[in-house]
């Protein structure tokens, strides 16, 4: 998608304003739950029900602080194959400090790291996939512009503390023995329990797993 530079502009974030307006109220809802920005932030993403759940880190684990609504993403259920087919990926993936960009055309985004060793491994093609503000998307995960101002300014100030960097999980659904049992015929569904196993340690550990890859498949361990 192209955009005039006028657009750009008129969709950039001023980061003075968003830390002047939304970081007050910020505080206040992290307090309210027992939580403080800079904490360590993980994030889940599920496409079908169109959630995004923000987890911070209390001692050595991790508790949900918000579940914000996905504005919008673009495809079906399954994974990103290739550039230009329009789906948002499917995944674990892990956002550094240099994949924040407060200049963003989508007010505020962050760079997702797609494609992973997984994505690479199985020849998948693509590039600039984000979670992003706007409510527009073309392969990203657009949240509302206060939504991402929120979750903006948590990634930012977790990375600028201590967290090196954060995970990000993103599924077609919740991974229930049920919802695969309801997408059992979808050529996705060894995917979709590769992932499961996943999503089933930090469900179980309340820490998101080291994530690898191993002939092909995601192999998890404790992050040690």
């Amino acid at each position: 998608m192209t955009l005039s530079a006028s657009v750009v502009l008129a969709r950039s974030a001023d980061m003075n304003e968003v830390r002047t307006w939304t970081k007050p109220r910020l505080e206040k809802q992290l307090a309210k739950a027992g939580f403080e920005l800079g904490q360590p932030i993980f994030i889940r993403i599920y496409k079908e029900s169109s959630e995004l759940e923000v987890w911070l880190q209390n001692s050595d684990r991790y508790s949900l602080f918000k579940t914000y609504e996905i504005c919008n993403f673009s495809g079906r259920l399954g994974p990103k194959l290739k550039e230009g087919d329009l789906q948002s990926p499917e995944g674990f993936y892990y956002v550094t400090a240099d994949a924040l960009n407060p200049n963003s055309r989508y007010h505020l985004s962050f760079n997702l790291g797609f494609p992973n060793a997984y994505d690479r491994s199985h020849k998948r093609t693509g590039s600039y996939l984000m979670v992003h503000g706007d409510c527009v998307s073309i392969g990203c995960y657009a949240m509302t512009d206060r939504g991402i101002e929120e979750i903006y300014l948590m990634a930012e100030a977790a990375l600028g503390k201590s967290q090196k960097f954060f995970r990000v999980q993103a599924f077609p659904f919740r991974m229930t023995d049920e919802n695969l049992e309801r997408h059992k015929a979808s050529k996705w569904i060894r995917f979709w329990k590769n992932m499961k196993t996943g999503a089933d340690f930090f469900d179980e550990h309340r820490v998101p797993p080291d994530v690898t890859v191993t002939d092909g498949r995601y192999t998890f361990a404790p992050d040690v």
